[in-house]
């Protein structure tokens, strides 16, 4: 399966393949941020890494922050049902692993640490993972009192575009300060961006429909940088008909039937879940 995939890896994907894969092979404890916008086949490229290094019989934990991403990770869990992590977080809180317990054992004989849709996560429960891992891989690994994340490797994903952390009745800068990029841990990063479509180059799209998605990845990533608004204060957009829902009496409704035509039908069915998704910045909006 790896040999397969590795053949597959494009010129952005293959730079931090082996750039990780070098890194866990020399334990050199770094810390990398996997940037891409939809369809830059991030996940394939966890997929291929998590392959080598399980067929080298090493431990890699892959997580993420939602559980609709798992869905797309093998033996994918949730951060926090993986590392014990509060759900309220401050900038004191740790994870609950206590000593002597199978999660500390496991953490010891782990080599990477892959977190999917980082930039969904408040900055503390990174820091938090980081306290944890210190005072858990002091026998481990020379200095990891003084490391991040203890000295163990560690691979996040994500697109910054994307919703940040939801921060109850916070302001604009609360909600900007939140991420991973404001913590302290970030300069540490290595930071590789995926840039190529592989929906738009995998040749099962061509023509006039293949110009229409190269449309629309530009306008979202237009969107994304802050660059594409209808009015003065920067707010508002146009949306063009062909990818809007025409109004109606019912618009949560309308919205569902649009996103999930078969869901009653479907609702268990994990191949049909994974490949859609509502997404809305407030939970009073959407109600079903």
């Amino acid at each position: 399966m790896h040999d397969k995939s590795f053949t597959l890896l494009n010129s952005c994907q293959l730079p931090a393949y082996e750039a990780i894969i070098s890194s866990v092979h020399n334990e050199e404890g770094r810390l990398f941020f996997i940037h891409r916008h939809g369809g830059r086949s991030k996940t394939f490229l966890w997929n291929t890494i998590i392959s080598q290094i399980r067929a080298k019989s090493k431990i890699v934990l892959p997580v993420a922050s939602s559980g609709i991403a798992t869905l797309l990770l093998p033996n994918g869990r949730t951060a926090h049902s993986r590392f014990y992590i509060p759900l309220d977080v401050t900038p004191e809180s740790r994870c609950d692993i206590k000593q002597g317990i199978q999660l500390e054992d496991l953490l010891k004989k782990t080599c990477l640490i892959i977190w999917d849709e980082a930039p969904m996560e408040n900055k503390y429960c990174f820091e938090a993972l980081d306290k944890s891992l210190r005072g858990i891989n002091l026998d481990r690994y020379e200095n990891s009192c003084d490391s991040p994340f203890g000295g163990l490797i560690t691979v996040y994903g994500g697109d910054f575009r994307q919703i940040l952390p939801v921060i109850p009745k916070g302001t604009r800068d609360h909600i900007v300060d939140a991420p991973l990029y404001s913590s302290n841990l970030w300069p540490y990063f290595s930071i590789y961006e995926l840039k190529e479509n592989m929906r738009l180059n995998c040749g099962r799209v061509m023509g006039s429909e293949a110009e229409r998605f190269a449309t629309i990845d530009k306008w979202l990533l237009q969107i994304g940088d802050g660059s594409v608004y209808d009015d003065k204060k920067m707010e508002l957009m146009n949306l063009s008909l062909d990818i809007s829902i025409a109004p109606s009496h019912n618009q949560v409704e309308s919205i569902v039937d649009a996103v999930d035509p078969s869901l009653l039908q479907k609702y268990n069915d994990l191949t049909y879940l994974k490949e859609r998704a509502i997404l809305t910045p407030k939970m009073k909006w959407f109600m079903i």
